[in-house]
Formats: structure tokens, sequence, C-alpha cells
């Protein structure tokens, strides 16, 4: 089933986000954990794809279980990324043979040792290429994109990030995901500022439970997110912890959440890092909301 379709529903529902084992050896172990969320019957579940594309074959493996085995739809992410036409187009075609409908299309991360490289010179140098690519492959396939409520960390400003995200979804994006942030009125700021740029494609807002407090550095680090006082008070008091800043990260992302449905949002997607627990637990916070 196409993502797209069940975002127009309109109903309200939570997805969530995993990523595959790094090595063969670990495979069992992260087919287990994503099989423990998806009997949570998400609304839909995105699998990552490895920098580089060193993750490619695991991520297809763990979202066709997850479609086969649970009739969970499943986002399979894609990157392009200093990779060659040649690669990307035989991924199109696994993704296809997989009879997988719905691919994150992402630049992502360039690697340590093509950060020298002359850009001009590869097949993709940005997300567009790839979702242009996508939508020239195959007219079926519901390509979504990731978008920053705060600004790309490579960007210089927002209004220029926005006009980019605007290319990006008149190239052939569906929806779009958003990167994680810690303070929901940035996202309503976002939204009024894209709507006002006539995007009006579905943006799912992406929740990021931190439930450890050496997520805290990391996670600034990857997104830039701006930390909001009442967070970082939570892992002041809570941080040295692990159960008590387990529960109250999980807290923190469920009041967000339901504040996200209230201001009419409809789907929210958890970046759920492989934790069953974790994933369970706010799903079960908001039982009474999504009627499970």
């Amino acid at each position: 089933m196409k993502i797209i379709d069940l975002l127009s529903e309109k109903k309200l529902s939570l997805s969530f986000e995993v990523f595959p084992p790094k090595t063969e050896m670990g495979f069992d172990s992260v087919k287990d954990a994503t099989e423990e969320i998806a009997k949570l019957r998400p609304s839909f579940m995105s699998v990552t794809y490895g920098a580089g594309g060193g993750t490619s074959r695991y991520t297809l493996d763990i979202a066709k279980n997850i479609k086969a085995r649970y009739n969970v739809p499943t986002l399979a992410h894609l990157t392009c990324v200093s990779s060659t036409k040649e690669t990307v187009r035989n991924m199109i075609e696994n993704i296809k043979a997989a009879g997988i409908q719905n691919i994150m299309a992402l630049r992502g991360d360039i690697p340590e040792d093509k950060l020298s490289e002359d850009r001009s010179r590869w097949d993709y140098t940005h997300a567009i290429d790839l979702i242009r690519e996508l939508r020239e492959a195959d007219g079926n396939f519901c390509i979504a994109g990731a978008c920053y409520p705060e600004i790309h960390p490579e960007s210089e400003n927002q209004k220029d990030d926005i006009a980019h995200l605007k290319e990006k979804v008149d190239a052939g994006c569906d929806f779009l995901t958003t990167q994680m942030f810690f303070d929901n009125n940035l996202l309503y700021n976002f939204l009024y500022k894209i709507r006002e740029a006539g995007i009006t494609v579905p943006i799912v807002p992406g929740i990021m439970p931190i439930t450890n407090a050496n997520q805290v550095e990391r996670a600034m680090k990857l997104s830039g997110s701006f930390m909001p006082q009442r967070f970082k008070s939570l892992v002041d008091k809570f941080g040295e912890s692990p159960a008590a800043m387990k529960q109250a990260g999980i807290a923190y992302a469920t009041d967000q959440i339901i504040d996200l449905y209230a201001n009419g949002i409809t789907n929210v997607h958890v970046y759920s890092m492989n934790k069953p627990d974790i994933a369970g637990k706010i799903q079960s916070n908001l039982s009474d909301i999504l009627g499970k």
C-alpha cells in the first residue's frame, strides 16, 4: 500500500523507523527487534540505508520481511551521494522486484573519504537528482523526502532552504518527513512558512525519544536541533539515572505527539532506534487516543 494513501485517510496514526544491521552477524537480532515493532501494527515502518549504501541489501531484507510477515507498509530509504547511476538504478530494480512501493529519497551523508572530491563530477549531488530518477524509473512509486523544521545544516538561511524544498516537491515528492525536533512551535512556524511557499504535500513530523543522556549531544550534532529549556532541565534532573531518564524521555516524546495530534497533525513518525520497548510504551501511552 502506498503511504500517501494512508496519510490521505486523515485518521490519527503512528509510524516507526528502524535501521538494518551493519553486518550479517547482527542480522538476526535486528530482524527480531523490527518484528517486535511490526507487531504493534504501526501505520507504516521506514527502514534506513547505510552511508554509501553499505547496508543496502539488509535494508531490503528487513523491509521485505516486515511487509511479508506482518502486512505493515514499508518505506525503504535510498541514498545517492557519491553513487553511480548504475548502482542507483540497480537498487531501484531490486526495490521494485521486492514489491516495495514506498521510497524515502535522500542525498545521504558524504563519506569522509569523499569530502575533498569534486562533486560536480558526481552523478548525484542532491536528493532532487534521485527523486527525478525515481519518478522517471517508475511513476507508481510513492516518494518521500526529508525536510528540516529549523534549517538544513548546509543551507545559508531558511528562505533558501524552503525554496530548495519546493523544487524537491515539484520534482515528484508525495510527502515529506521532518528531521527530529524538540520544540513543537518550531514545526508549527515551519508549516506556516512552507504552506505560504506553495508546498502542499503532507508533512509527517519525526519525533526522537531521548532516553539516554548520551543521546543529547549526538542528536544535536546530527540535526542541529534546538533544545528547549524544559528539555534541558529534564536531562539535568534525570540524566544520571538510566531508568528515570528513559521514563522521562518517553514521557517527553509522548507529550510532543499528543500536542501534535491536538493541533491537526494526523500521523507522527517515531525514530524508535530498533527499541521495541520504547516504541511499545509510546504507543501504549497513546492507546485511547489512537483507538488501540
